[in-house]
């Protein structure tokens, strides 16, 4: 009964997450990534471009960047327009301008299998080979870790290519190319969102940002090659057409089939 009032009241006062319940806004901007993508370093490289007299940190970057799992209605009443907005999820129509990150599945995969491991939330004994054919597989990638909301990288991404690329209200970040040269990639953003700028705030938001990076994957090196191999039978025309190179397949062929397959279901215009 205590724990229905406690409910009650934070939701009268506004202390509540909305969660997937939340009111978007016209002018929302959404910054979603499948997990272990960089979402987390480009809020921090956000929120110091956006607040750069302002201190940035794990404490309130909910509260700069909203997240509707963490966030409380109160800090999204509180925002000021454009509110920025994080996900993880899959596509969601209700946002009209979207930032979205995307990542090398193959470092996706070695990333998310060393995080597990580091937080415990997995054994040690748990083998990459395995843990691949459940990343491929979307859903439980192990035992406890739900991210059937997020679905499998190929999903995750696939859903947002085909909806919205070539929409002017939709902008593909690729991960490496933020780490190769940042200050062009957050000058993107900095557009995007609408944001006057100069290159001491870009070069200051980065410096800002730097303890945020996610650890550098190489997949080349902590990969198996029948997992590459895994990885891109199934996803290779997504990634080909993301101008990742593959490995054990022919990049031409498979953007050429990724191609069509974009142009046939319109996502390409």
């Amino acid at each position: 009964m205590i724990r229905y009032l406690v409910a009650g009241v934070k939701h009268a006062i506004g202390l509540h997450r909305p969660g997937r319940r939340l009111p978007v806004r016209p002018d929302d901007i959404l910054l979603a990534s499948y997990p272990e993508s960089g979402n987390t370093w480009t809020r921090f490289l956000t929120a110091n471009l956006i607040h750069p007299d302002g201190e940035v940190g794990l404490g309130n970057l909910h509260r700069l960047v909203l997240d509707p799992d963490v966030s409380t209605k109160r800090d999204f009443d509180r925002a000021p327009q454009p509110r920025i907005i994080k996900s993880r999820s899959s596509f969601d129509p209700r946002y009209r301008r979207v930032i979205y990150v995307v990542r090398d599945p193959r470092d996706v995969a070695v990333s998310q299998y060393d995080s597990l491991r580091k937080a415990r939330r997995m054994d040690d004994v748990f083998r990459v080979e395995e843990f691949v054919e459940r990343f491929l597989a979307g859903g439980d990638a192990v035992r406890r870790v739900s991210t059937d909301h997020f679905g499998s990288w190929g999903e995750n991404v696939g859903s947002w290519l085909a909806a919205r690329s070539g929409d002017p209200g939709f902008l593909l970040l690729r991960y490496e190319d933020m780490l190769a040269d940042t200050p062009h990639e957050l000058t993107r953003v900095a557009t995007f969102v609408g944001l006057s700028t100069t290159i001491e705030r870009i070069s200051q938001a980065i410096e800002r940002s730097s303890t945020a990076r996610l650890a550098q994957s190489n997949w080349r090196k902590d990969l198996p090659e029948p997992q590459v191999s895994r990885i891109e039978a199934e996803w290779g025309d997504i990634m080909a057409c993301l101008g990742y190179k593959l490995a054990t397949r022919d990049s031409r062929s498979a953007l050429d089939s990724s191609l069509i397959g974009l142009l046939a279901s319109g996502a390409l215009r």
